[in-house]
């Protein structure tokens, strides 16, 4: 779909996006994303068991306040995030957050947010 995706866990096998330039033009600050399509500009996160225990929601959504070039933030995080003595629904809790964020009045996120449910 002309997504550049991460290779791996290895610090050049990641994808990042510029926060801040320095002299030169050279980024000073970069955050990380699991992809990123050029033409769309449009950064995606996946996420799993970190999704709403681990906050990583929150962290992808301000992190992608900040990041040039990101103008659709796609997110996807389980429906439902089971372990062995509980689940969670972190699908319908981020959904509650992204509407908070989207539907107040005194914020206004930069980006669009397309959350996904697997």
């Amino acid at each position: 779909m002309g997504f550049d995706v991460e290779a791996g866990k290895k610090k050049h096998e990641k994808i990042k996006r510029p926060v801040f330039f320095g002299e030169g033009g050279d980024p000073t600050l970069k955050y990380e994303v699991d992809a990123y399509h050029e033409e769309w500009d449009c950064g995606l996160e996946v996420e799993a068991g970190r999704a709403w225990q681990g906050n990583a929601i929150y962290r992808d959504l301000i992190q992608a306040m900040v990041m040039v070039r990101v103008g659709v933030l796609a997110l996807a995080v389980p429906n439902i995030y089971k372990w062995k003595s509980g689940s969670s629904p972190d699908f319908e809790r981020t959904k509650s957050v992204a509407e908070a964020l989207y539907g107040h009045s005194r914020v206004e996120l930069p980006y669009g947010l397309l959350l996904i449910g697997y």
